[in-house]
């Protein structure tokens, strides 16, 4: 099977590839923990339901799940936090790592000093460093397969910007290209920092596109969804929590359906027979037998 699984964490992100026996995965969802001294940061965590999804549907017949790579978008908790839980569970075996630096000095003060960024990002790369996976750190443009896959990378290098921006601005882009379809998973890139102006032209048609920043005001401007013209959109959050005005552009610029990963419980892309196929529901509980 080629797919994709965009679970369900909430308002964050937390997304699989899988081809074959191939498995990697790109950002890891919201973690529990944050900082003593900033307990706003107080959200709920996914690292149980995320695990407990990679033993369940990734487990190789040796008795672990092998992540090919591990992916972080951008240093955010609600991106990046989960996955210290991931890479330290004993069952995980991660062969590489695609992790940007941290940049601080281009973070507006605001998001600098009262989110924990350096904190999740230290969590990600010091777990990386414990159980010695490889890290590459400059990757723009870099193409590679995954199984059946092929994955090509775009933003991986620090961009030293003309103001201080948001981390979200950093964003990784992944396209994942299968059997004549693409798609397209940008992390939380947004327009405010000419982003989706920037790749849209690099990229062109797609066929799924992950909408950036769960569906937020800054996020898919028209010339993006014009560019990009998706027939499917796929949004890691609540429907509630879309901002009206996203979901009306996706409608007048591409028309594509919308499917909300909360709403959904999980869903899964499938690329099969030259067209992207969705799955439903694909965290829910096997009954118990009594």
């Amino acid at each position: 099977m080629n797919c994709i699984h965009f679970l369900n964490t909430g308002y964050s992100d937390c997304i699989i590839l899988q081809s074959g026996t191939h498995f990697a995965m790109i950002d890891a969802g919201e973690d529990t923990d944050y900082p003593p001294n900033k307990p706003a940061l107080k959200y709920p965590g996914y690292e149980k339901e995320v695990v407990e999804y990679l033993h369940k549907n990734c487990m190789g017949q040796d008795g672990f799940v092998t992540l090919d790579f591990v992916l972080g978008t951008h240093a955010h908790s609600d991106h990046i936090g989960g996955f210290d839980t991931v890479i330290e569970d004993d069952k995980v075996k991660v062969k590489k790592a695609f992790l940007k630096p941290y940049n601080a000095a281009g973070i507006n003060y605001l998001e600098r000093t009262q989110w924990d960024n350096q904190e999740v990002y230290d969590q990600m790369r010091n777990a990386l460093i414990k159980k010695n996976v490889p890290i590459e750190t400059q990757f723009d443009g870099s193409s590679f397969n995954l199984g059946n896959f092929k994955i090509t990378l775009f933003n991986g290098k620090v961009v030293k910007r003309w103001r201080k921006t948001g981390e979200n601005e950093n964003s990784v882009l992944t396209l994942v290209e299968c059997d004549g379809c693409r798609a397209l998973l940008p992390g939380d890139m947004n327009w405010k920092c000419g982003g989706e102006k920037e790749f849209a032209p690099q990229i062109g048609k797609v066929d799924l596109l992950k909408i950036g920043h769960h569906g937020y005001e800054f996020s898919s401007s028209p010339f993006w969804l014009k560019t990009l013209n998706p027939d499917i959109a796929v949004i890691l959050n609540t429907k509630s929590r879309v901002h009206k005005s996203v979901e009306a552009r996706i409608k007048k610029y591409s028309g594509a359906q919308i499917y909300t990963s909360v709403e959904c419980n999980g869903l899964k892309a499938v690329f099969e027979n030259g067209k992207i196929n969705i799955e439903k529901d694909i965290m829910k509980k096997k009954k118990q037998s009594q």
